[in-house]
């Protein structure tokens, strides 16, 4: 998973990139075909706002997150990010196995 991370506004730190690929690597165990991650950081007055697209086998996942603390915002987007792909994962599993929608 190549993880591409820019900051708006913003100066994106080490300890910042660090702790992004360190939270995105959680996201590889629950759905293994993602290719790409796109991150973009942002500070907007007193709100860090950050973005995420990861590009995976079938399409894409998009989730946004703001908080006043950046490293919240990015345990918000990566708990967001986990549950839709943890969703996506179930619908292509559905699909594969020709499971019927009701």
């Amino acid at each position: 998973m190549q993880v591409n991370i820019s900051g708006d506004q913003l100066d994106v730190t080490e300890a910042m990139r660090g702790y992004v690929e360190e939270k995105f690597s959680r996201l590889e165990r629950h759905f293994d075909r993602i290719t790409n991650v796109q991150v973009i950081m942002q500070v907007e007055k007193l709100q860090q706002k950050i973005e995420a697209t990861l590009h995976i086998a079938g399409g894409e996942v998009v989730a946004n997150a703001e908080h006043t603390d950046m490293y919240a915002a990015i345990d918000l987007l990566v708990d967001k990010l986990d549950r839709q792909l943890i969703k996506a994962k179930e619908k292509r599993l559905d699909r594969e196995q020709g499971a019927t929608v009701r």
